[in-house]
């Protein structure tokens, strides 16, 4: 059983969707500063943090190579968990080819499906979000190639200074990092998280339903003692959510001093 508890004093963050990397590097960069920015001022009061997908625009690991750039977050999160802080990640529809540099290099544990986490007295159910509920079909389909063994083999063949720029290019290009759906709240009954969240209620109780994807804040009661939570994004809202032991909020960073 995956359970954290909180100290008091502490509390426990979940952020989702930086995308870095995108639509161009100058752009990245400045998201990328504000990101490390806040978990910095987190770090002092941090019990854990959840990092909940898509954190870069594009991440292919090859065997002996992992993507330029991001140093800045990299190194910040290596001198997070070498301070003891744990940090969590659950891989995105951008980042799915994660293959064990997190874990050695950083020693971030990667979960690449939902998982239930027990914090606190609390029972959360977290995810991505990406594939989940009756909808969204089209990148179910999407996601079993990119998924599949003879896929991934064959991108890894491409040099990454061919393979890297074009998965770039096409990410932004799709529009993948915030579709027109993203930008709006389409009503609980077309939720398709929402959705999913109250199906999962009906065989099991968890407090919080904890995702990204959908690059909107969102805080929705299912019932009297459950709630939906989607964390929004760092590239409109830099919003996060924050649990102190008792209660769940959405909050965000508005960038503290540069530097």
């Amino acid at each position: 059983m995956n359970t954290i508890e909180v100290p008091e004093g502490k509390k426990v963050y979940f952020a989702s969707d930086n995308h870095l990397g995108a639509p161009n590097a100058v752009d990245s960069l400045e998201r990328e500063r504000r990101f490390v920015r806040w978990l910095g001022h987190i770090r002092e009061d941090a019990a854990a943090i959840f990092l909940m997908g898509d954190l870069f625009d594009f991440w292919f690991e090859y065997a002996h190579v992992v993507p330029k750039g991001f140093t800045r977050t990299l190194g910040k999160l290596a001198e997070l968990t070498d301070s003891g802080i744990p940090v969590y990640y659950f891989v995105g529809n951008h980042d799915l080819w994660m293959r064990g540099y997190f874990e050695q290099e950083l020693n971030i544990p990667v979960f690449h499906k939902p998982q239930v986490f027990h914090i606190g007295e609390k029972a959360f159910f977290l995810g991505h979000g990406d594939g989940l509920g009756p909808h969204d079909k089209g990148f179910k389909r999407m996601k079993k190639v990119f998924t599949h063994p003879l896929a991934q083999w064959c991108f890894r063949w491409l040099h990454p200074d061919l393979g890297v720029p074009l998965a770039q290019y096409f990410s932004v290009k799709n529009r993948l990092i915030s579709g027109e759906d993203d930008v709006r709240f389409l009503g609980e009954d077309r939720e398709w998280l929402v959705q999913y969240a109250k199906r999962k209620l009906e065989t099991h109780h968890y407090d919080f339903f904890v995702f990204g994807h959908r690059h909107l804040p969102l805080d929705i009661a299912l019932s009297d003692t459950s709630r939906y939570v989607n964390l929004g994004d760092w590239i409109q809202y830099f919003s996060y959510a924050v649990f102190d032991g008792q209660r769940l909020s959405l909050e965000s960073f508005e960038g503290g001093a540069a530097g």
